[in-house]
């Protein structure tokens, strides 16, 4: 059975930092990448960070780039994302998925876990 499972979120104040987790199981890990997208009340769903699992090879939306880092833990099947500086707007429910390339297409999707972030 395939599974993502997200965790790491919670409530901070603008300008502090959260890890999240995804961890993997079901799939060839290394044949994929990783994914992370976060959807805010309202808006359309976006892609916020991935990682190239096989190359460690990362990506990220402008909107993050040099706030978050995307990293893997092969040996445990997990991607992680620090989040520092974080703002207001990065509220969201946060997802990990598992695709081939950047943009997808994405194919295995876990559940979400909340990131609030207070002003």
């Amino acid at each position: 059975e395939v599974q993502l499972q997200a965790s790491g979120g919670g409530l901070v104040q603008a300008g502090g930092c959260l890890r999240l987790s995804c961890a993997a199981s079901g799939f060839n890990f290394d044949d994929y990448t990783i994914g992370w997208f976060r959807q805010a009340p309202g808006k359309e769903r976006e892609g916020v960070s991935s990682i190239k699992i096989s190359e460690h090879k990362p990506f990220y939306a402008d909107s993050v780039r040099g706030r978050f880092i995307i990293s893997s833990d092969n040996a445990k099947n997990t991607v992680s994302m620090q989040m520092n500086s974080l703002k207001p707007e990065d509220t969201a429910v946060y997802y990990c998925a598992a695709g081939w390339g950047a943009v997808g297409p994405y194919v295995y999707w876990g559940q979400g876990t909340q990131v609030t972030v207070s002003s």
